[in-house]
Formats: C-alpha cells, sequence, structure tokens
C-alpha cells in the first residue's frame, strides 16, 4: 500500500499556481506549472523552478506572450538532450474573452534560458503532453470548443515544430472523443493512453489501431509512469463517494484504473507529474486544500 514519505508546498507567489510537471535532469529537479490570476482567467504565464534535493526550490525561468494565456505546460528531454516545453495558448481580447487557441512550444539546454514561445499546429488544437521514444515524440492535440464535442488526433515529431498527423482516436460511445491524454510506450512497444475523462486506449505499431477500455472514474490532468518492474501508476483528480474531488494515485494496468492513495488535496487540484527516483515515485501536483492554489511536492513509497 503506497504511503507518504514526505510533502512539501515549494511555491504560491502567484494568486492561483497549478497544472505541473516534473522532470529529474542532470542531478536536480525542475518543476514547471501555469501562475495566473485564477484557474480560467486570460492572463496565464509559465514558471520554471529548479532543486537539488526537492525540498529547496529556486525561480529560474518565467515565460510569458502578450496577450496569450500559457497553460497546461509539460517538460521533456528531447532525444538529443535539449529541454523542450509543450504549452497550451489561448489568444484573448484586450478585455480577455477567449478568441481561439493553439499549442506553444519553447526550447532550452539548460532550463534558466529558454527560446520564446513558438505557435506549432493550427487554430483550436491543443496538444498536451509529449512522450519521446527512439528518435520521435507522440502527443494527442484535442481538437475543438464549446458545445461541439472535441475530437483527438495522435501526432508525431521530431524537432518538436513539425508535427506529422497519424491517426483519430474515436472512442467506443461517439459521445466524448479524447481530450487530455498522456500516452506512455511499454516494453513491448505498445502504446497506451490514458484519455480524460475515462478511457484507456491501447495500439500495437505503428499506432494507428487503436482499442478502448471505458474505466469507472472520471479523470482530470491523467498520467501515468511506467517502473522499472514493469507496472504502471497512474494519477489524475478524482471524485470519491463524498463527491470531493482530491488528487489520487492509482495502480493501472492496460485495462484498469484502481485508486490506491489521496494525496492531500481538495478543490481545485490535481494535474501531476510524476517521475520514479531512487526506489520512491516524487510527484509534484497542486491544491488548494490549504486554502490557495499552491504547488506540492510530494514522495511515496510504494511498497509491495
Amino acid at each position: 500500500m503506497p504511503h507518504l514519505v514526505s510533502l512539501h508546498r515549494i511555491w504560491d507567489s502567484a494568486p492561483h499556481n497549478a497544472f505541473t510537471d516534473l522532470l529529474r535532469h542532470e542531478d536536480r529537479w525542475l518543476c514547471t506549472f501555469r501562475e495566473a490570476s485564477t484557474h480560467g482567467s486570460p492572463d496565464g504565464t509559465i514558471r520554471v523552478l529548479e532543486s537539488q534535493n526537492g525540498s529547496d526550490w529556486s525561480d529560474i525561468a518565467h515565460l510569458t506572450e502578450d496577450r496569450i494565456d500559457l497553460r497546461d505546460p509539460k517538460i521533456s528531454l528531447m532525444p538529443g538532450g535539449r529541454l523542450f516545453l509543450l504549452m497550451g495558448g489561448s489568444l484573448n481580447t484586450a478585455d480577455g474573452r477567449y478568441l481561439t487557441r493553439s499549442p506553444r512550444v519553447a526550447f532550452s539546454e539548460e532550463g534558466r534560458t529558454w527560446t520564446a514561445p513558438t505557435k506549432v499546429l493550427a487554430e483550436d488544437h491543443w496538444l498536451w503532453r509529449v512522450t519521446w521514444h527512439g528518435d520521435v515524440g507522440y502527443a494527442v492535440s484535442k481538437l475543438g470548443e464549446g458545445s461541439h464535442p472535441r475530437r483527438g488526433f495522435l501526432y508525431r515529431t521530431i524537432d518538436g515544430l513539425d508535427w506529422e498527423w497519424m491517426t483519430e482516436l474515436i472512442l467506443p460511445n461517439d459521445t466524448w472523443t479524447a481530450s487530455e491524454t498522456t500516452l506512455r510506450i511499454l516494453s513491448d512497444d505498445t502504446m497506451v493512453a490514458l484519455i480524460r475523462p475515462d478511457w484507456i486506449g491501447v495500439s500495437p505499431p505503428p499506432y494507428t489501431d487503436w482499442t478502448f477500455t471505458q474505466i469507472e472514474f472520471a479523470l482530470g490532468g491523467p498520467n501515468f509512469i511506467a517502473l522499472p518492474d514493469g507496472t504502471l501508476w497512474a494519477s489524475g483528480r478524482t471524485r470519491g463517494d463524498d463527491a470531493l474531488p482530491r488528487t489520487t494515485l492509482a495502480r493501472m494496468t492496460r485495462t484498469s484504473f484502481e485508486p490506491a492513495y489521496h494525496l492531500p488535496s481538495g478543490g481545485d487540484n490535481s494535474y501531476a507529474g510524476m517521475v520514479w527516483h531512487e526506489g520512491l515515485l516524487w510527484m509534484s501536483y497542486y491544491s488548494s486544500h490549504e486554502g490557495k492554489s499552491s504547488i506540492y511536492l510530494a514522495r511515496l513509497d510504494l511498497g509491495n
């Protein structure tokens, strides 16, 4: 049974701090997240923190774009060793009304100095998280806003700038298509997708023929990782029998999601980064259970 080894609130400087990701790189930790006035305000910017030990954190980068709400940053290491930051970017009117969106990308050699956010794909796309495998990065873009049903498209890239369409993820019920999606490629080269709200998808290479299983829990901010022993652990915002939202850690298979532990959380929360390091699961996430939406770093022992 998982248990909490340590928990630190590592950032709460902005009125609203949310939507995290975590990376272990060159013997240090990098954590990124969105800062803004509120969860849905049009003034989002991206912060990057650095730590040697996971307890003491330094502010090393702040990415902004005029009139663009930057949100949901995902940090990863490209095959060539360059750091890659993938973000959503929403365009708003001068008085804050939403107009459209498209993904943004930025690059860095060390995490402190980043290129300016660069728009990729067409309007209304939102590439949500990239997973690198060999020389290729894979990501699902959720397309569509408002009352029109979203569509989910699988893309691939070599350089993070040019994205090639691969297939559309069409879920069995045909009423809600892929939204926020995390992809992982397992040791047998099978691609697995954890999809908001409540789906797991599986595909063999070349990742154009998918089967889907609906799970019992509606997720927000889905993420998962494969441990060295091949087991899968997932996270996301769920609601328990009391209907309260919380950041949940779950055992996962290619067809199941079984909650195993609820992190200290509540209210506006979730969107975790997950890293396996020295026998412990490290998770960044945000929560407002202590009164203000803040960034937390947890270390967990997963037990047997």
